[in-house]
């Protein structure tokens, strides 16, 4: 019996060792930060939210400082004042994911101490399906900007969002005439929204293969951040699982979130990253 209680105790603490060992590293929230900068594409520059076609900083759901939208930038200085003035903007319309390199790069310059990351929509969302970013080039991509920033910022904490559900924009909004307009007018993410109201099985396919690619890029987003160790976190994808509504998109692209859909966004985001 003592032998079978010995085997037992020793494949026991096997098996914790191996768990332990699968098991990603939890995100470390740490104090909060009194620098942070957000990086990603026009969903970060609060798009449309304000204005005709316009970036609108203020209501970025990341750095912004727009009351309503009670950003993460508005809430982290509820608990740390001293972040007071430091909330920079480095995310650029238009940009994907292979532009997050250089963005990474001037986080560094700035020495924040939190930088968020939301990037993919231009890498889904492209004129045609088969323009959109290889999924291996995007894992790539983020690998490269996620090494320059734990080099450059060692004890940074670093949240990656979850890219949103555009099969979702299209379920939402394919009853719109308005927004079958400004899809088409504007050529709006024409991989997913081509032909919107079109139930041909290829259309079908096509859409599901688009939103495909959206879950095979959080994935790489979630297995990049547990590589990167305890100064990341990804939202579980959160933000890609939040059914959002047609009200909470700007009404000039139907595409692009208003003041409305930044504050969620930055509620949802906010909730299931550091927490502080």
């Amino acid at each position: 019996m003592t032998l079978v209680r010995r085997a037992l105790a020793a494949l026991a603490g096997a098996t914790a060792l191996v768990l332990l060992a699968a098991t990603p590293a939890v995100a470390d929230p740490g104090p909060p930060p009194n620098s942070m900068a957000s990086l990603g594409d026009s969903i970060t520059r609060g798009f449309n939210a304000c204005g005709w076609y316009v970036d609108c900083t203020s209501r970025s759901f990341s750095t912004g400082d727009y009351s309503t939208v009670n950003s993460h930038y508005l809430r982290i200085r509820a608990v740390n004042p001293t972040i007071q003035g430091r909330n920079l903007n480095d995310a650029r319309s238009g940009a994907k994911s292979a532009d997050m390199y250089g963005q990474a790069g001037t986080a560094v310059g700035q020495g924040v101490g939190y930088v968020t990351m939301l990037i993919g929509a231009n890498d889904a969302c492209t004129s045609s399906e088969s323009t959109m970013t290889p999924v291996a080039t995007y894992r790539a991509n983020i690998d490269s900007a996620l090494a320059r920033l734990r080099a450059g910022l060692p004890n940074a904490r670093v949240l990656l969002v979850s890219v949103p559900d555009i099969y979702r924009l299209w379920y939402v909004g394919k009853g719109s005439g308005s927004a079958r307009t400004a899809w088409s007018t504007f050529g709006i993410c024409q991989s997913m929204l081509a032909n919107p109201t079109s139930t041909a099985q290829a259309d079908v396919d096509r859409r599901a293969r688009v939103r495909q690619r959206v879950v095979d890029f959080n994935t790489q987003l979630a297995q990049a951040c547990a590589a990167y160790g305890s100064n990341c976190d990804f939202d579980d994808n959160a933000v890609f699982n939040y059914p959002f509504a047609l009200s909470q998109v700007s009404t000039w692209d139907y595409f692009h979130p208003n003041t409305s859909g930044q504050a969620v966004l930055a509620s949802v985001s906010y909730a299931n990253g550091f927490g502080w």
